[in-house]
């Protein structure tokens, strides 16, 4: 029996186990879709290849299993910034893209272009599979090298002739691997006589700090990681830009190893003997390792899981080429360590709670905002009407960093929730709804709500239709100031004249655009009104949106970036 090129993809993503794909339905994915079908693979269609790619890369990073974004030649192009936003996060996404037939390539085929070649500087691999008996090795390959060491999107490009064209059912089984099915990846355990060197510098130690970072999250090692920072009471950071490790309301946890959005980090790397950089990277986020983010008397170790990360660590006085799970594990199974630094623990959760005081009596009042609620008031008001169980979904600029404010503040005070998504390191706006959907779909019981900057939603809130036509409610609040806000503020501070130019949006109803669609819209525009609102859109059941009239406020990293005078841990 033959069967399509198409049906032997789906069959070799089903025995990897592959429990979403995503796409927009073209005629390209028709013999695939058939495949999907068969094995009992769902698909959702996307109102474009780019929100497909987006829903992909949310649901990788809420399952830590790769699901799948399929598209057409003509879709490749669309799906590039959802590549690029994937690659940023290290989500193992799987895109599979059409391609013009493998017969005429070179002589400018239908929709022909070098998708392998635009591909491969966003993606781990990037390869064109030539032959359809290779299609089950091309997906094995792609999947192992995607999920295996640094984790990252990976791009399978397909010739629409070997797509439709057939070959025996067979093909692939009588050469090894003969087990096709998912592998948990190889993880890379603590060279012994490096680790000690660790150890004891750690022993040594009177005022060490963990950064957690991207790795620590694809190795399933949060937990340890809080209990690490339980038992040896050592303070534990955030890379900003990332996947929430633990959660805000953690007594471990501090805040985000960022000097401007959480000022009490500085305070900590400032008078840190020893930082521990655990599955995170010494990029422009940290200042590449450098002074005056990490001081030069600091002795600054990186334990990393693979050897693509310690590359981009060279800056670290000491490397470590472990799994961070290994690692946190060989900490908390160190008598030592228990409670070693319980003073310096203390005094960084003094400044905490410090800084949370400060923040909140630092926020304008009604007089001084005109009566229009304050960004950071906003955020911390949205999560008054969240649960322990609900999703928190940020995307935007100014909206995005006054969140992350507001989601520290809270958590400092006892709000727990069910997790935290936000862009990645790209900072691209127009994820938010595509994240909140996948958040939904992960957990269906569970409320999701996206707090989006106006320009955040009119970059991706296209998107949204999948929410209604998926039956996958989500509550969308909008941060309406009224204009790309955040770039406004840096144009103020650097054009001659004081002024912003092409920032400003007109006045958007985004509440009936909801209506409109069959959900539910509130406009809310005085501040007590708010919570309300919130608990209103939730208990509709449907896709709703409130739309929050608010007064744009220059966030602290912003403020930070537009200053030439302040060397910040970002460049």
């Amino acid at each position: 029996m033959k069967i399509r090129g198409g049906m032997l993809l789906a069959r070799a993503l089903q025995q990897k186990g592959v429990k979403q794909v995503f796409t927009l339905s073209g005629g390209f994915c028709n013999p695939a879709l058939e495949g999907l079908m068969e094995c009992g693979i769902p698909v959702i269609n996307a109102p474009h290849e780019q929100v497909a790619g987006h829903l992909a890369d949310g649901y990788t990073r809420i399952t830590r299993h790769p699901a799948v974004c399929l598209v057409g030649p003509e879709g490749f192009a669309n799906a590039v910034p959802a590549m690029m936003e994937a690659w940023g996060e290290r989500s193992p996404i799987i895109f599979v893209t059409g391609s013009s037939t493998l017969k005429r390539q070179g002589a400018g085929g239908f929709k022909e272009i070098d998708d392998v070649a635009i591909a491969a500087p966003l993606t781990k691999y990037s390869a064109q599979i030539t032959d359809g008996e290779r299609i089950p090795e091309f997906v094995d390959r792609a999947f192992k090298i995607a999920t295996g060491g640094y984790p990252g999107p990976v791009h399978l490009s397909l010739p629409v002739d070997i797509m439709f064209s057939s070959f025996e059912e067979s093909v692939a089984q009588e050469e090894r691997p003969f087990d096709h099915a998912y592998q948990t990846p190889p993880r890379a355990f603590p060279d012994p006589q490096q680790l000690q060197k660790i150890m004891a510098a750690l022993e040594n130690a009177e005022r060490p700090i963990l950064i957690g970072g991207h790795g620590v999250w694809w190795s399933q090692a949060e937990q340890l990681m809080e209990q690490v920072g339980h038992q040896c009471a050592i303070p534990v950071f955030n890379v900003p830009y990332h996947q929430k490790l633990l959660g805000e309301e953690s007594h471990a946890y501090m805040g985000l190893a960022d000097v401007h959005q959480y000022t009490p980090s500085k305070a900590a790397i400032d008078e840190s003997d020893l930082v521990l950089m655990v599955g995170a990277r010494l990029d422009n986020q940290m200042n590449f390792g450098n002074p005056p983010l990490f001081p030069s008397t600091t002795h600054l170790v990186c334990i990393n899981g693979s050897h693509e990360e310690l590359e981009m660590n060279r800056s670290a006085d000491t490397i470590l080429l472990s799994d961070p799970g290994a690692f946190l594990k060989t900490l908390l199974d160190h008598p030592p360590l228990k409670r070693r630094f319980q003073s310096w623990f203390d005094l960084n959760r003094e400044r905490r709670g410090q800084w949370v005081e400060k923040t909140v009596a630092d926020v304008p009042d009604l007089a001084e905002t005109g009566g229009q609620i304050h960004p950071l008031n906003l955020a911390l008001d949205v999560q008054k009407a969240l649960n322990d169980r609900d999703w928190l979904v940020i995307d935007g600029g100014n909206t995005h960093f006054w969140s992350e404010i507001a989601v520290n503040i809270a958590g400092y005070q006892g709000q727990k929730l069910g997790n935290i998504l936000h862009p990645g390191t790209f900072s691209m706006l127009g994820v938010g709804v595509s994240f909140a959907i996948t958040a939904k779909m992960v957990n269906p019981t569970d409320n999701v709500v996206l707090i989006s900057g106006d320009g955040a939603f009119l970059s991706g809130g296209l998107s949204v239709e999948a929410a209604f036509q998926e039956n996958l409610p989500i509550v969308v609040i909008i941060d309406n100031n009224g204009g790309l806000d955040c770039i406004s503020q840096q144009q103020e501070r650097l054009f001659t004249s004081g002024t912003h130019f092409a920032t400003d949006f007109r006045d958007i109803p985004f509440h009936a655009m909801f209506e409109g669609l069959g959900g539910y819209g509130e406009l809310v525009e005085n501040p007590e009104d708010l919570v309300p609102a919130v608990k209103r859109a939730i208990a509709s059941g449907k896709t709703a949106c409130v739309n929050v009239k608010t007064k744009g406020y220059i966030s602290p990293i912003v403020l930070a970036t537009t200053s030439k005078r302040d060397k910040a841990s970002i460049e």
